[in-house]
Parts: C-alpha cells; structure tokens; sequence
C-alpha cells in the first residue's frame, strides 16, 4: 500500500522547496552527450526516434471556427517535429459536442480543433500528421470527454443548458451553478464517440490516441470518487467509464494502435487544503479524492483494458498550480510521482496488451537538458514530456542534441501568453519567444532589410535585447546604450528571490546573446551609458527606444520617509531589507505579492500587505497566483484588501480598511478572478464598513504607480532627432515580458 503522506510532504515542500531536495537548474550540459534522451523507445509497436514528448499545450483558437485545423495549428505543431521532437500531441479535442454543452459556441462553433464534426475537417488532420511524419516525428491526438464542471458556464446563458458532470458538482468558474449529472444513456454514447474519433484519427495517419484523464476535466470527474458521487447505474462504479472508453478504442481501433492516458497519481485537495475542506463550501463534496493507492489499481485495469503509456501528475483546477506549475514552482516537481508509478509497474510486473513494459512520462518542468537526462538515467521515468519549455524554443531538441544547451531560450514560467492569452480570449503564444503561434506569418529566417540602415537601440532589457538581434539579422548597424553596467533590465531585480529563478536564467539567456552579438561588427555595445538626445541626435536613420519604465511614488504622507522604498530598490538593496521585522508591502498585485513572498518565507520577515482592490494579483494567470496566495496564506502574511494608506510614519503605516464581513477572502485560490468583460450576476455584493488600523512597520515596500519612462522618446520625436523614431515594451504601456518581446519583434522586422 502507498502511503498518501507523501502528497503532504510534497504540498508543504513546494511553498519552501530550495530548503529541501529540489535545486534551481541551469541550461549547463554536464551530462552530454544526453545518450539516454535521444535513444528510441517502443510503444505498442510504434517506434519513437527519442524520448521526448511535446506536452499539449492547447492548441484552442488556433483551427478554424469550424473545427478543421488550419495552416496556423499546423505550422505550429511541427515547427516542434522540426526542432527535433520525437512524439508531438496535440491540445484537448472533445468528442462530447451534444453532451457537454461548455465545448460548443454559437452556431455550432468551437474553439476546439474537431475530428468528430464532418468530413470537412478530416483534411486538415491529415495535412498535420503527413507534415510531422515528414519531420521524422510522431503525433497522438488528445482526445476528452470534455470539460463537464471546469467548462465555461456560461452554456446557461447561449444554449440554456447546465453545464454537466458525473454527479451533482458546482461550477468551478462560478460555484452558485451547479453543473448536472449526466445520464447513463448519454455516458454510453460518449464511449461510442471516443471509439469513433480514435477510429478516424487512425484513418486520417495519426500515430496514436492520447485520452486526457486529469486535472479535474469530465473524464476525470468521470473516474474519480471526489466527483463521482453516483449511487445507482453501471458507472457509480468510478472505474468502469474509463475502461469502457479505453476497451471501446481498442475495439474499433485494434490491438497494435497505442493508447496513451494523462492521469494525476491524486488530486491533492486534501493535502492541499486540509481543514479548509470540511469548511469551503465549493470543496467539501470532493473530499473522497482518489488516493494514491486507488490510482495505482485504477492504472493497473486501463492497462489490462488496453492503455500503452501514462503521463502521470497531480492536481487540478481546484488547486491549478500543481497541474500547471508556475515559475514560482521548482523544476522537476514531479518526478518523485512518476517514479512511484514506474516503481509500481515494476515491482507488479505489469505488462501492455504487447507484452511491454509500460512507459511512464515524466511532467513538470523538465526544460533543462541535465536535469532530464538525470531522471531518464535514474529510471524515475522513460520519457520527458516537454510543454511550455518547445513554445519557448522549438529547437529545443536539436540544441540539446548538438550540446548547445547555454542557446536554449529558457520557459519564464510566466503562464501569461501560452494560458492566459487563451483564457482572455486569444489563443496560446510564448512570453519569450514572440514566433510562437505566428509560424505561418513570420519565417523561421528574419529577411534581410532592402536598405541598410544605423539603429540606435536605447534599453538593454527583453524588448531592447530582442530588438537589437532581430535588426542585425535585417542587416542593420546597431548600437545598444544601456545605462546600467548589465544586461536585464527590471529583470535584474525581478530575479532576486528564489522563487523567481527562472527570469534569473531568462537574463542569463539575454547576457549570452549579447555577447555573441558583439562578435558581430556591425553592432556597438554601450554599457553603462545613459543616452541623450546630444548622444542619437543627426547621427541615426532610426531610433527605438526600450527605455521601460519606473515606479511613481503615491501622495502619501510620509511616503518620502527613509524606511520606504520601491519594490525595485528593496529587490537591489537586500541587506536593507534582512534588517528590518516588520514590513508592509503597499500593493497587491504580481510585484507586491512575489516580493512579500520572498520577505516572509525567504527571509523570514513579519510582513503584511495593504492592497485597494478586494483581489490580490488580479491580473495574473489563475496557477501563478494560486501558488504564491496559498503559500502567503500559509506563512500568515496578513493581507488588507480594500483598503488604503493615509499615512506613514518611521515605525507604522496607518491605513482605512473596509472590515465588513462581505469583503471576499484575498486567500481564495480555489475560485479564479473571472476576465473583465465577464460578468458574474451571482457575484456577491460588497458593503462597506471601514476602520482605521496601524501596522508596525520598519520598513514600507511600494509595489505600486508604475509609468512608462517615456521622456526621451518624447524629447527625441520633439527634437526631430532621427527620420524613424519607435518606441517599444514597457515605454509605451508597463507590462510583462510577453507586451515587450512581442512589441519589439514585431517593431524590429519591419524596420
């Protein structure tokens, strides 16, 4: 029996996770040549060239309205067969459409690719498969049941329908609506229709079926006792669906096509949450989780049904950041998992239905080449599924292969183009890599500029150091002023705490670009020179200025006081910031919380947040937020949403609170912020009661007013100081790295 201590363990170690065993990896190549990662592996009796696996990583918005997937899907699914990848899958395709409501729009359309709509859309699948195959690579289509509760609900409001599930569950969006309990007659004819779209995913020359089975979607709430609460009918027997669906699939599809199954070892709400499960109204139906040991067997019979390979984690949208770990997580944080479930396979002599050994793939960010090769060497896993770390860089792979692994564009794990954008209403992109999602509009090969021009760049951060390698491949003269004596911009502050490694890498990456652009002799490199107008005037045909921007302190009293500084400042200055006790950070959004993160667990500070809005980090990407807001809750940061500063003193802040009983719990992570043009009738109302309060503090952090230090390229456009002045990043609107490398790609190839 496995013992469930081990997701508690887990839980507390990822608030933490530098104490205990995890490390801060690098893009080193101490283990090249990686023998184990590029040798190939047998799946059913499908052969993979390496055991590198492309996550999927949705594909949602990018097909056409009518399901068909289009040249933008397919450029961009093999631009990652092209970098090497040796198993490409796809995003979730529902094969629900007529039962679950949440998967369709308006019109009998869908943000989904589709493969169960008509023969309309079976070109499109056959195009994608013959372009990965001709890149050496193979591809699994990720099929789903669907989204059931986890599905937008806002079917009750187009179609007026509920969404559905397997019992009575509430919405996850909107908790006040309750998602029904779908009748067997209609689970029946949903196994019928995974049979049938893996039928015509084999017909249309795909290698393979990938049944997406965690993270709380339908299939999940199908197959897990938190959800499925059924007392009556052949699936109140929570196991029963998922082999149907699997045992249907082999039927149809016959014995040597490989089945492929994403499942989480647990759900870890229990670890996760604890007593709060016993007093969160929307949690407390899902306390009868799955356990570990209940996975395993559960494993044990899809394999007996036919399952050729799992990729294994933990989580789902209730606790979003397992599933999704964000750059605050550490790198390789389910590995531990994955090599239970081998452990088990092993110890079990568990065999597919061709007498193999089951592979288990690894999940969680594995993006450093050393670090994947070790689990593979290790025998924690036999496969690595890459995810966000190929829409970072596509040639992954291949760099890895050569031994370029300082080259390898490193994954922020910012969440912010590749999830949010789609969650906002656009479709999956890359925060560093702005090529991503645009393969079918820029070319891999930036074309070089008819007339050669002398560029002045003005900002060495992500949007100037972008800037300036796009202009040089144009073929350009450039010069890159910089004003501080490094490369990184606020990165070189935003990289400080623990938790934020990965940006710390992400500059790293910058600093070698530069310095293999400098062996370019068309490019000048000024460090620790703040350009003038006297310095770009006359003297460049254009002028692009990445000058960011800065922190605009607030009319308070006493906001001049020695014991307040900016969030920028406390970040450059940390041995200020280890003497003082008590610390109140003003301002709850990604820089206020992140930074009362790494005073109170990394330094070990009495901190408290003052924030205006009832919700911390609102314009953050549902599993960053969840991750750092659970871990503060944890610490006791005591935050003060809705509230204000009025004052502050050498050893106090005074503030106005709103203290009614109305105002929302700023430690929800169970519940997401809804997008702004959403709105939420059954939102509960606010009242306002407000107190006055003083908070020790010895030192205040400002974590808000941020503006676009926009005064040169004003001056400059006044001073008509070149015939073509840009501006780019952060100098037209504060942003994140996403708005800077995409606003300077974008500027640089036209120029």
């Amino acid at each position: 029996m496995v013992n469930d201590k081990v997701l508690f363990d887990l839980e507390t170690s990822f608030g933490n996770w530098w104490e205990h065993s995890f490390t801060t990896p690098q893009m080193t190549k101490n283990l090249y040549p990686y023998t184990t990662m590029f040798s190939p592996i047998t799946v059913n009796h499908l052969t993979i060239k390496n055991r590198l696996v492309m996550g999927p990583m949705g594909n949602i918005n990018m097909a056409e309205e009518t399901g068909r997937p289009n040249q933008k899907m397919i450029s961009y699914l093999t631009e990652r067969a092209k970098g090497g990848i040796g198993l490409i899958t796809t995003g979730l395709i529902p094969v629900s459409y007529g039962i679950d409501p949440t998967v369709k729009e308006l019109g009998d359309l869908s943000y989904f690719p589709r493969i169960d709509r008509s023969r309309t859309v079976y070109a499109g699948w056959r195009e994608l498969a013959e372009s990965i195959h001709a890149h050496g690579s193979n591809i699994f289509i990720q099929l789903t049941a669907g989204l059931g509760r986890v599905g937008n609900p806002q079917c009750l409001l187009t179609q007026f329908k509920l969404p559905v599930s397997a019992s009575w569950n509430p919405n996850f969006y909107i908790p006040q609506i309750p998602s029904r309990r779908l009748s067997g007659h209609a689970l029946s004819k949903l196994v019928k229709k995974f049979g049938q779209a893996s039928a015509d995913a084999k017909a249309m020359t795909l290698d393979g079926v990938y049944l997406h089975g965690h993270e709380g979607y339908l299939l999940e709430q199908l197959t897990n006792p938190a959800f499925n609460r059924r007392s009556m009918g052949k699936y109140s027997d929570w196991q029963r669906f998922g082999i149907d669906v699997v045992k249907e699939i082999r039927a149809r599809c016959g014995d040597r096509f490989p089945i492929m199954y994403r499942i989480d070892l647990s759900l870890a709400l229990n670890a996760t949450y604890q007593d709060k499960m016993d007093s969160v109204k929307s949690l407390k139906k899902f306390r009868n989780e799955r356990t570990i040991q209940q996975t395993l067997d559960y494993m044990t019979n899809l394999v007996k049904a036919g399952v050729d390979m799992f990729d294994v984690d933990l989580g789902c949208y209730d606790n979003w950041w397992l599933p999704h770990p964000p750059a605050s997580m550490p790198s390789g944080c389910f590995l531990g998992i994955s090599e239970i479930v081998k452990n088990y396979f092993s110890v079990n002599k568990i065999l597919s239905n061709a007498g193999q050994p089951v592979p288990v793939v690894a999940v969680g960010k594995l993006g450093y080449p050393d670090l994947a090769e070790q689990a593979l060497r290790e025998e924690k896993c036999d496969m690595i599924m890459l995810a966000r770390p190929l829409l970072a860089d596509a040639d992954w792979a291949n760099k890895a292969y050569k031994g370029e692994c300082d080259k390898i564009r490193p994954c922020i794990g910012c969440h912010e183009a590749c999830i949010r954008e789609f969650v906002e209403g656009g479709h999956p992109q890359c925060a560093v890599n702005p090529r991503t999602a645009f393969e079918e509009v820029f070319s891999r090969e930036i074309p070089t500029a008819e007339e050669k021009q002398t560029v002045a760049v003005v900002g060495g951060g992500p949007a100037g150091v972008v800037a300036t390698k796009v202009l040089l491949s144009r073929g350009h003269n450039v010069v890159l002023f910089e004003k501080e004596k490094e490369i990184g911009g606020t990165l070189r502050a935003g990289g400080v705490p623990k938790i934020k490694y990965e940006i710390n890498n992400y500059m790293k990456y910058l600093q070698n670009e530069i310095k293999e652009l400098v062996k370019n002799p068309r490019f000048t490199l000024k460090l620790g020179t703040e350009a003038t107008i006297d310095d770009l005037k006359g003297k460049f045909d254009s002028i692009v200025v990445a000058t960011g921007s800065h922190i605009v302190k607030p009319q308070i009293k006493g906001v001049e006081n020695e014991n307040v500084m900016t969030v920028t400042e406390a970040l450059l200055d940390q041995e200020r910031v280890k003497q003082a006790q008590n610390i109140v950070v003003v301002g709850g959004g990604d820089s206020g919380c992140e930074t009362a993160y790494w005073a109170s667990i990394e330094l070990g500070k009495n901190v408290q947040i003052v924030e205006m809005t009832a919700n911390l980090m609102a314009d953050t990407c549902t599993a960053n937020r969840g991750h750092i807001l659970h871990y503060l809750d944890k610490a006791g940061v005591i935050t003060h949403n809705l509230s204000t500063v009025t004052q502050i003193e050498k050893d106090a802040v005074f503030i106005k609170k709103n203290v009614h009983s109305s105002v929302p719990n700023p430690y929800n992570t169970w519940q997401p912020i809804l997008p702004e043009n959403i709105s939420n009738p059954l939102a509960p109302k606010i009242s306002e009661r407000y107190e006055n309060k003083l908070l020790p503090a010895d030192l205040v952090i400002l974590a808000i007013g941020t503006r676009p230090s926009d005064d040169l390229y004003f001056n400059l456009v006044k001073e008509h100081a070149a015939p073509n002045i840009y501006r780019i990043g952060d100098a037209i609107k504060p942003g994140k790295v996403f708005a800077a490398t995409k606003s300077a790609y974008r500027t640089a190839r036209d120029i």
